[in-house]
Parts: C-alpha cells; sequence; structure tokens
C-alpha cells in the first residue's frame, strides 16, 4: 500500500493540473471500489473547480468550489493519472481506456486524470469542506510526521508504559499518521533501535533522535519520487525511486550497510508484517 511519501508525491504531480482548473465532466464507471462511491458522485463533480489539493496521512482531498471536498485513498493498487495535461508538465496522450479506469475526471484545460484500481481497495468519498476532518477515516489520526504537531514530547508521551514492540507502536495511524511498513523500517535503523524492543523502554534521548530521522527518511523519500516495488506510479506515469536507497527494507540476508559492520539484515514478522533490521546495529 502506498505510503505517506508515495501519497504526497501523487499529490504535487497533480497540484499543477488540478488546483484552479474545473471539472468539465466526470465519469464514474462502477457503483463501487472498497466501498460505494457517494450518490451522484458524478453530478456532484462535474462543473467544480479544484481550489485546493491537499494531504492527510494517507489521503489527497480536492478541496471544491461546491464546498464539498473528495476524498481519495489509493488503495493497494490504485494510481492516479494525467495524461493531456496542456501545462507542458506531462508529455502523455491520452491513452485508449482501460478495463480498471474506475473514475476519469476530464478538465477543463484539456488534461484527463484517471484513477485506474485493478484490485479495487482504494475508495473516494465526498464530504463537506469544512467536516472533513471528522470523516470516519480521519477523525482518529495522530499528527503529520511533518508537520509542527509531531515532535519528541509527543512520541515519548505516546511510547510512555507501552509495552508493545516500537514498530507496531510507530505503525498505529493514531500515534502518528501516515507511516507504513518501508518507513518504519528504514527510520528505526538510522535511529540503531530493534523494531522488537518495547516502545515503553526506549529513553527520551533516543526518542529525540528518532523524530528527525523519521522525517528525514521521509523527505528524502519524497524527493525520490517515492518507492516503487509493485504497482506505485508517479502522476506522470514514472516510477519512484527511493528502493534503490534502502538500507534493510527487503534486504534480507544481504550485508549491511553501515561501515565496517560485517552482519547482514534480517528479518522477522510482527503482527503478519516483514520486519526488516541489523541485529548488530540496532539495540
Amino acid at each position: 500500500m502506498p505510503e505517506l511519501p508515495e501519497v504526497e508525491t501523487v499529490r504535487r504531480g497533480l497540484a499543477p493540473v488540478m488546483e484552479g482548473a474545473a471539472i468539465a465532466r466526470a465519469e464514474v464507471n462502477r457503483p463501487d471500489l472498497r466501498w460505494p462511491f457517494p450518490s451522484d458522485m458524478a453530478a456532484r463533480l462535474t462543473g467544480q473547480t479544484v481550489l485546493r489539493l491537499r494531504r492527510r496521512s494517507k489521503y489527497i482531498l480536492a478541496d471544491l468550489a461546491s464546498g464539498e471536498t473528495l476524498l481519495i485513498h489509493l488503495g493497494m493498487s490504485g494510481r492516479m493519472l494525467v495524461s493531456g495535461d496542456p501545462l507542458g508538465v506531462f508529455a502523455h496522450d491520452h491513452p485508449a481506456p482501460e478495463k480498471h479506469d474506475h473514475v476519469v475526471l476530464h478538465m477543463d484545460t484539456g488534461a484527463r486524470i484517471t484513477f485506474n484500481d485493478p484490485r479495487r481497495f482504494g475508495a473516494m468519498d465526498l464530504v463537506p469542506t469544512d467536516a472533513a476532518e471528522t470523516h470516519r477515516l480521519l477523525a482518529g489520526l495522530g499528527p503529520e510526521p511533518l508537520g509542527n504537531g509531531f515532535d519528541a514530547a509527543h512520541l515519548v508521551g505516546a511510547f510512555k508504559g507501552r509495552r508493545s514492540p516500537v514498530k507496531s507502536v510507530l505503525l498505529d495511524q493514531r500515534v502518528v499518521a501516515g507511516l507504513g511498513n518501508i518507513y518504519v523500517c528504514e527510520a528505526l535503523f538510522r535511529a540503531k533501535i530493534r523494531p522488537t524492543r518495547h516502545a515503553g523502554r526506549i529513553s527520551a534521548g533516543r526518542v529525540e533522535t528518532l523524530v528527525p530521522v523519521i522525517r528525514d527518511v521521509l523527505r528524502e523519500a519524497i524527493e525520490a519520487g517515492g518507492s516503487s516495488l509493485r504497482d506505485f506510479r508517479q502522476a506522470d506515469g514514472e516510477l519512484g525511486y527511493f528502493q534503490h536507497s534502502f538500507h534493510v527494507y527487503g534486504r534480507e540476508d544481504q550485508p549491511c550497510r553501515t561501515p565496517d559492520c560485517t552482519a547482514s539484515v534480517g528479518r522477522i514478522v510482527q503482527s503478519g508484517r516483514s520486519s526488516f533490521f541489523c541485529a548488530r546495529c540496532q539495540r
């Protein structure tokens, strides 16, 4: 599933094409994805100007002139692809329609935004803009890791008394929004914290080190266009490249990249997900 860097990469790719432009025509080609689409979704989108495109956790939110916000989740395999961009950023002509093109937005500029989702785990909803943060998918989310609400004091408080593994706590979207398996593995490696360590037993000093590490990993991944492992593509159809910078994720039995470390990367399963780490570097 795309994590924060992948979703932010898509948002940045869509913003120049969608912000300030109107949806001349919206096509909704099926009644649902993961959940049913809202009633009259095509009619409610058609004719609306996109005022702003923003991100909350792993969700893209398009604020419309109607006072509604289009909430988008990419799911496991969802892609938002741009074609026919008059700004010259995207060189792709409009491709022929594909089987899994479930929602298509024809912009008044001539650009086309296609939501393609073969596995149909994605989602879209329309909600009042002034109540978007109370939507059931957003209301319980923790602070954004790149925002001011995420700092050492917040994480120390979230870890206090917790006997759960630190990796599990960081994946809890109520603690911090948008982190997923890839970037938690990479951040814990850089912070030299083993993923199995109980969160409540990590000192405040180590937590203070972990916060900027998490931010650095996310920023670097965004600048690289995210990580393309299976289905992820940027809005222009290109792959992300951060996977080439992985220190531990997906590198089981390969040499640790820490200078002078002779250990290999290990893998364990935590709550059904693979955790990659170096047993020598991470304590």
